[in-house]
């Protein structure tokens, strides 16, 4: 008798955690910031990679310079080319190792495309950006590597794993968004690709002021490192790319270092602000932003070219046969085209993009 009272206690017991932890995993959710509910798109790239079903050709890696400058869907309509952009805002390049080295744990690609604007910052900047990159990784020793790195001085490990502990005085904040958005998310991206349709032009571009060093940071050398070591060992083709962005500036100092690293390596560099005029590119019409980001329009010459260059150096599978594959690209193709649709209707309407987070013009 008194065994079984033990059991029915100890199963009480086992019970009676498994609910708490329960409860606490549905208050975290619940507390979590659902950033496109805030309209911060930019938070709720990571996590759309896991939606996806399928494996890519071409992997994009880095910061705001690949997710709103290339095109997946532009990529697949013109060359048949399968990918996915794995990109957040100012993506520090030991979290595009750690993405990348998760990324290469659910498939190998063929190409993996990496912009190496982040070779400019050799330490941790801001919690913000740490959040809208790391929040959205699923838990493994990838991101723990990612967090480990990318902490501030002023961040608490622990937060990391239990969010609670960071955001549990959101509760002032809560609305029936963060109830539903606990249980369903609606990705915004395309295959990884921000849209924006309107334009922006840019002005005079300035000189960058001059810089007492122009050595990049010896960590980033190790990362990239080991970047490349990654995709040699999985088999993989690394193509560095600096995307063209007219901001930050981009020194010729900082760009004779990315071909000499990549000569050395025998790895792809491609310079785009050397081939603007090649892409065709008109910073007065294909920018939304006076030339920090390109629109809609420049994404699609971009992806249009660089998909053109993939095919010519790289083989690539040939997906005409695959039903699956053709159907589910059919299906991103037609909501691509419709949220194009919906931005031309409402800058039409409106003057600006005030479903997609822009500013109404002064």
């Amino acid at each position: 008798m008194k065994t079984k009272q033990k059991h029915t206690v100890l199963l009480t017991g086992v019970i009676a955690v498994l609910i708490l932890a329960l409860c606490l995993g549905l208050l975290q959710e619940l507390l979590r910031p659902k950033y496109g509910q805030l309209n911060i798109p930019e938070g709720t790239l990571i996590a759309d990679y896991y939606d996806d079903p399928t494996r890519h050709d071409v992997i994009f890696i880095g910061d705001c310079e690949v997710y709103e400058n290339f095109s997946p869907v532009t990529l697949w309509e013109e060359q048949g080319i399968t990918s996915f952009i794995r990109g957040s805002a100012q993506q520090l390049i030991w979290q595009s190792y750690y993405l990348l080295e998760e990324t290469l744990r659910y498939e190998t690609p063929e190409v993996v495309v990496f912009n190496v604007l982040s070779m400019k910052y050799g330490e941790p900047q801001s919690e913000a950006y740490n959040r809208l990159n790391l929040d959205g990784m699923r838990w493994s020793a990838s991101k723990l590597g990612a967090v480990r790195a990318s902490m501030t001085g002023e961040e608490d490990f622990l937060s990391y794993v239990f969010p609670l502990l960071r955001y549990h005085s959101r509760w002032s904040e809560l609305s029936g968004e963060d109830v539903t958005g606990m249980f369903r998310r609606e990705s915004v991206s395309h295959a990884g690709f921000l849209m924006r349709a309107d334009v922006k032009a840019a002005g005079t571009v300035p000189e960058g002021r001059p810089l007492a060093d122009y050595r990049f940071e010896q960590s980033c050398y190790d990362y990239l490192d080991k970047m490349v070591e990654l995709c040699a060992e999985k088999g993989v083709q690394l193509v560095l790319i600096k995307a063209p962005s007219l901001y930050p500036y981009w020194y010729d100092q900082w760009d004779e270092q990315m071909e000499d690293y990549a000569r050395e390596k025998g790895v792809a560099y491609i310079n785009f602000l050397d081939k603007i005029d090649e892409v065709g590119l008109d910073f007065s019409q294909d920018t939304y932003d006076g030339g920090l980001h390109l629109n809609l329009s420049g994404a699609e010459k971009l992806s249009g070219w660089f998909g053109q260059w993939l095919t010519e150096n790289y083989d690539l599978p040939d997906h005409g046969e695959d039903a699956e594959i053709q159907e589910l690209w059919a299906r991103r193709s037609q909501r691509y085209h419709a949220m194009a649709e919906d931005q031309a209707r409402e800058l039409a309407e409106l003057g600006y993009l005030k479903s997609y987070g822009a500013k109404k013009p002064e």
